[in-house]
């Protein structure tokens, strides 16, 4: 009997004689299928062992058949912790079929049948799904049709796929219009391109299992996830997003994971699997603060390669620093403070809990950079300046702009907090504590920057697809940070503070003030500092809008700090001039960067260093 047969009825299900047989395997039941793909369970009587055999909906025909037997054998040879090792790979009658071992686990598709996971347990079953096809997306190979039957739960927990290559692979283009051949390289750019689109087919369908998953029911109601991808853009016109009203709650960052995914732009979509692994890892490694993840990842980099590469010109600044004695502090702070990536690392240096504990136990917390130095001495700086990586450190030409660029907008925001502070407040304290909310926007540019690229992508706003329809607004910063990252950027800036041993009244100096809650008077100096600096990043993301936006934004950050700050639009235009350029600050950077090879020499006679 043909396998593609319908299923006998139950009496002929109970029977001890086998139902159906497929070559020498006896055919038990039918595990899943999908219009392209089907799994059966069987039992193998040569080896005494059940076993999972995947085969495509149809025969083949023995040209197409040569090459599905190729395609699987090659696929068969992959070897990962997350991918079920095919046991034999043949055909009959010109059938051809994959077997698995059914001891790898059950399949997802029979577990629905269960209680309802943990979101983590989902989570993690899809990154470690992710992993594997990954793997196996760089070896050349795509699985082609992936369903809820092709993901196996093992006794350890941990999921895997089966089934690579079983889905008929599509028809490759045919010859030139005018008969003639394509070139090999037209050939090969085919090919590449055929591989990279069915590995982002691939990934959009781990999308929507994922969906399914936490939903609790299939994407559109549709079992089969291929027919659900033929349904969403660019080929048809449906969206697939979590809904609220489902009975397992889902956290915020999960869901902007999920729904990107699945997003209505296939642009905004993940590229890959392991992005979107990173992405889902993160969000785990941030909800059970366990070791590894974005978090442990950027604090290791961070003890690496230091939070940030020295500023452009640190040669020379660092030659001024051989030639100053114990006397000058106040004109060794104003040097420092040019160099951000010094600036840090002095904080970090007199924070880290062994100098606090001998020396500074029961002051809190440094926050200026004139202390620093009186604690560790022009030494300490001139060791500091060393240990910096030079600029741009391991960044590429276009991911050094933009963390020169971010660099210089949060400086700017420094020097208009400094503007903005009410009177008694420390202007170092709040330049430094201004730097400081924007430590996870500086670290992630710098440690990962492909990542920030993506960041940006998501909060764009979607053009329209024709000039009928509207275009959509991005995401804001932290829905773009938790689906590519699976955490907030604040939340890596709390993790990189910590490390340097800030203790919470500095964590909470850090956050700003959240744009959607109004800003309430503030109980403590703390609260103050916060509010001049979050009002300061808020004024100066106002100028980062379209021309004809900026002025009613800067209207809404002077009336949202009015009471606080005893602030009007006029001061704040004002205190936006000033802050525009600092000589005090900024009067020869430019002089400094061309001046680096001169500086370089000096520094290294007046030290014994290499450069």
């Amino acid at each position: 009997m043909a396998v593609s047969d319908p299923a006998p009825p139950a009496a002929a299900r109970a029977a001890s004689a086998p139902l159906r047989r497929f070559g020498r395997f006896e055919i038990r039941r039918l595990l899943g299928r999908s219009a392209r793909s089907m799994l059966w369970l069987a039992f193998d009587p040569l080896n005494g062992i059940e076993t999972m055999l995947a085969l495509p909906r149809q025969a083949l025909l023995p040209a197409d058949l040569a090459a599905w037997l190729q395609a699987a054998r090659r696929a068969a040879r992959l070897d990962h912790p997350h991918l079920v090792p095919a046991t034999e790979v043949g055909e009959h009658e010109q059938w051809p079929y994959a077997a698995y071992d059914r001891r790898a686990g059950q399949t997802l598709a029979e577990r629905l049948g269960a209680e309802p996971e943990a979101t983590l347990d989902i989570a993690g079953w899809i990154a470690g799904a992710l992993d594997g096809l990954a793997f196996a997306h760089e070896a050349g190979v795509a699985h082609g049709d992936l369903q809820l039957h092709m993901l196996v739960l093992g006794e350890s927990g941990t999921v895997k796929l089966l089934g690579l290559e079983v889905a008929p692979a599509a028809t490759p283009a045919g010859p030139q219009a005018d008969g003639a051949p394509a070139r090999a390289l037209s050939v090969d750019t085919g090919e590449l391109r055929a591989r990279r689109d069915a590995a982002q087919r691939d990934v959009l369908a781990v999308g929507v299992l994922l969906h399914h998953l936490l939903a609790g029911r299939p994407a559109l109601d549709e079992p089969d996830v291929a027919a659900v991808i033929e349904r969403l853009p660019p080929h048809g016109r449906d969206i697939v997003r979590l809904p609220f009203s489902i009975p397992r709650p889902v956290p915020e960052p999960l869901r902007a994971i999920v729904n990107r995914a699945t997003d209505r732009q296939p642009r905004q979509r993940y590229l890959n699997a392991r992005t979107l692994a990173r992405a889902l890892r993160g969000w785990i490694e941030a909800e059970t603060a366990q070791a590894g993840g974005a978090h442990a990842l950027l604090v290791e980099r961070v003890r690496q390669i230091g939070a940030l590469p020295a500023t452009p010109g640190g040669a020379a600044r660092a030659a001024r620093l051989a030639l100053l004695d114990r006397e000058h502090t106040a004109e060794l702070a104003q040097i420092v403070l040019r160099d951000l990536a010094l600036s840090f690392e002095l904080l970090r240096v007199v924070n880290t809990a062994q100098v606090r504990g001998t020396q500074v136990s029961g002051n809190g917390p440094v926050l200026t950079v004139r202390r620093a130095i009186a604690m560790v001495g022009l030494e300490g700086v001139r060791r500091a300046a060393n240990g910096l990586r030079a600029w741009p450190g391991p960044l590429s030409e276009p991911g050094a702009r933009e963390l020169a660029a971010l660099i210089e907008r949060t400086r700017r925001a420094g020097r208009l907090a400094q503007a903005l502070r009410p009177a008694g407040y420390d202007a170092e304290v709040v330049f430094l504590v201004t730097m400081l909310q924007n430590l996870g926007r500086l670290v992630v540019q710098y440690h990962f920057p492909d990542e920030a690229v993506q960041i940006r992508r998501l909060m764009q706003p979607l053009p329209p697809a024709s000039p009928e329809e509207r275009g959509e607004p991005g995401m804001n910063e932290q829905q773009a940070a938790y689906a590519v990252l699976g955490c907030d950027i604040e939340g890596l800036a709390a993790a990189v503070a910590r490390h340097w041993g800030m203790d919470d009244a500095v964590l909470h100096m850090m956050r700003r003030l959240p744009p959607t809650v109004p800003v309430r008077q503030p109980d403590h100096d703390d609260d103050v500092l916060r509010a001049v600096a979050s009002a300061a990043h808020e004024a100066i993301d106002a100028l980062a809008l379209p021309a004809r936006e900026q002025h009613a934004a800067l209207e809404r950050v002077a009336q949202r700090y009015a009471r606080v700050l005893g602030l009007n639009l006029r001061d704040l235009q004002a205190a936006l001039q000033a802050s525009q350029y600092d000589s005090d600050v900024d009067d020869d950077l430019d002089d400094d960067a061309r001046s680096d090879d001169d500086g370089a020499a000096t520094w290294s006679a007046a030290t014994g260093a290499s450069t």
